[in-house]
């Protein structure tokens, strides 16, 4: 009777599991059915709010689109709309807050070539001064380089490589800044550790026909002849047309010198002359 009894119970269990599971199935796909609509709906309240100017709703309609229906392939796509409502409204830090959520949440995601470009034009876009800005100048060459790495054959690693020339001018231009900085204070050493740094690492930059002019100039003050003429056949031999060479050359040539006053004031005539006739 007690086996009986235990049998029964057993069945009775399995018929109430399986029953709980089919209903939670159809829940499951009745909730589904009503969460697709209601992404939809906030996924285009986030674009209509965003064309409207409102970035930051815009950005938590389309936050609201990916927590609703994360499964979906639009849940990364609202996330990246998300970041780009922010960007477009100058929010940087909150961009730059979705974009590194995005890359953590949906690595293999085929858009990441964009929220990395996206996360460097963030960085870059804050660049104001390079005297003051190094930290956001050296994030945005870092993501400017991994979209360059990474997609080498979008559109984004283009625009990417002409930013990266423009970082290093930028960066050029901070050495030249801070080389110039010790001249003024005739502290000759930090100032020609300045100059060789623009003349080794950014000789592609227009500063760097000044900087090795500068590493002749200095290095004859300080009484190291031979490795000032060192620089100045460097600067000759890639830039002999070039005003810095001339500099250089009056440094160890006095007769250029001596000859080249006269010239140099009807040259000096020739350019008043020619700049006042741009004020006419």
């Amino acid at each position: 009777m007690m086996n009986l009894v235990l049998k029964y119970f057993f069945v009775f269990i399995l018929i109430f599991l399986i029953s709980c599971s089919k209903e939670q199935k159809q829940i499951s796909i009745i909730e589904e059915k009503e969460l697709k609509p209601q992404m939809i709906e906030a996924y285009n309240e986030g674009l209509e709010e965003l064309e409207r100017g409102d970035a930051i709703y815009a950005a938590k309609k389309f936050n609201e689109a990916e927590l609703l229906y994360p499964q979906s392939i639009w849940a990364p796509r609202a996330a990246l709309m998300a970041a780009y409502s922010y960007f477009s409204q100058l929010y940087y830090g909150d961009a730059v807050l979705e974009l590194e959520r995005f890359l953590d949440k949906y690595k293999n995601h085929p858009r990441r070539d964009y929220a990395y470009y996206l996360l460097a034009l963030c960085h870059y876009d804050q660049i104001i001064d390079e005297k003051k800005d190094l930290n956001e100048i050296l994030r945005a060459q870092k993501y400017f380089n991994i979209v360059i790495e990474k997609f080498p054959n979008t559109e984004f690693a283009i625009d990417s490589e002409f930013k990266l020339e423009l970082i290093e001018e930028i960066l050029a231009s901070k050495e030249m800044y801070l080389a110039r900085y010790y001249v003024d204070r005739e502290k000759w050493i930090p100032a020609i550790n300045r100059f060789k740094k623009v003349a080794n690492d950014f000789d592609t930059t227009i500063y760097v026909e000044e900087a090795l002019h500068r590493l002749v100039e200095l290095h004859y003050k300080i009484g190291l002849i031979d490795e000032s003429k060192k620089y100045a056949a460097l600067l000759g031999y890639n830039y002999q047309s070039s005003k810095w060479y001339e500099e250089s050359y009056r440094i160890f040539n006095s007769n250029y010198k001596k000859k080249s006053k006269k010239k140099d004031t009807k040259k000096q005539d020739s350019i008043l002359k020619k700049f006042k006739d741009l004020l006419k």
